[in-house]
């Protein structure tokens, strides 16, 4: 792990908590660019499990934790446990990123910003998204097409009820007035239409990389000028965006996505405009260098 110096009792504390985390590639990114920065502060990853998220967040309040972000499965459940969340974390219904203020703990949610980072040159307005799965990662997804000013985005999911759930869940929010759901074995009507396809379950992610959320002959009903985007990031391409390339799709993995959600909680953290972003992007690859 690489720091920018060494460790002291005044180094500033920053982490990320999961159950499990072992595997979080967050370290290696927030720690390098620390180091390039020349702070006295550290990264580190605590594995928490659900049982105990409040007694964790109390002893980061005890030894004085700056911040940190939470994975799965806290994204949803730490809500309770702040004692403020932004607007947009409301709407999205998680939080991944979290500081210490006066107030107490506070949330957003930045996985919205880092989903967008690598499509938001594209004009979306009035296109059509379509999202495969409707977990966490999904609402980020729906937010960030909300904030784009898409025209139809599409929730595909296994599950009637928890498709109901969902719809149901943007009841009040901006964000939701665009919003459809649909059974999967709705997925070849609604392909033809798609500007944006967008992988938001974990089907072809690591070790089960011989698999693909969609079935390689639908993506014969994709159009020439979609997007095709999955949100995993190991192995990549996943089997999902190589059936993509195939058919001469432009195929995005989520890389990006991570980098850029924890550029954003750094900014966030450190109360600075500019972090260095490639430097982190070159700590990710060589990360995904050793894992491949």
């Amino acid at each position: 792990m690489p720091l920018g110096v060494e460790p002291t009792g005044k180094t500033k504390l920053l982490g990320i908590i999961g159950h499990p985390v072992e595997h979080s590639l967050s370290p290696a990114m927030q720690n390098a660019a620390l180091a390039e920065l020349g702070l006295d502060w550290v990264y580190l990853p605590f594995p928490v499990a659900p049982e105990n998220l409040e007694a964790a967040l109390a002893g980061f309040a005890a030894i004085g934790v700056v911040g940190f972000n939470a994975t799965i499965p806290h994204k949803q459940a730490i809500i309770s446990h702040l004692d403020r969340i932004t607007e947009l974390a409301k709407a999205v219904g998680a939080v991944n990123t979290v500081w210490r203020t006066d107030r107490g703990w506070e949330g957003t949610n930045t996985d919205v910003e880092g989903f967008l980072a690598p499509i938001r040159h594209r004009p979306w307005k009035g296109s059509t998204a379509v999202i495969l799965g409707n977990g966490g990662a999904a609402r980020a997804v729906v937010a960030g097409m909300a904030q784009l000013d898409c025209g139809k985005i599409g929730v595909v999911g296994r599950d009637p009820e928890k498709l109901t759930q969902f719809q149901h869940s943007w009841a009040n929010s901006p964000y939701g007035a665009n919003l459809e759901t649909h059974l999967w074995e709705e997925l070849p009507e609604l392909l033809p239409s798609a500007d944006l396809l967008v992988n938001t379950t974990p089907i072809g992610m690591s070790p089960h990389v011989d698999r693909s959320p969609v079935e390689e002959t639908l993506m014969a009903k994709l159009s020439s000028e979609v997007v095709v985007y999955d949100l995993i990031y190991t192995p990549s391409p996943t089997k999902f965006l190589q059936q993509a390339q195939q058919w001469g799709k432009v195929a995005i993995d989520g890389s990006q996505m991570l980098v850029q959600q924890g550029a954003a909680a750094l900014r966030l953290w450190l109360q600075r405009d500019r972090v260095p972003v490639e430097v982190m992007s070159q700590a990710l690859e060589q990360q995904l260098g050793k894992i491949a």
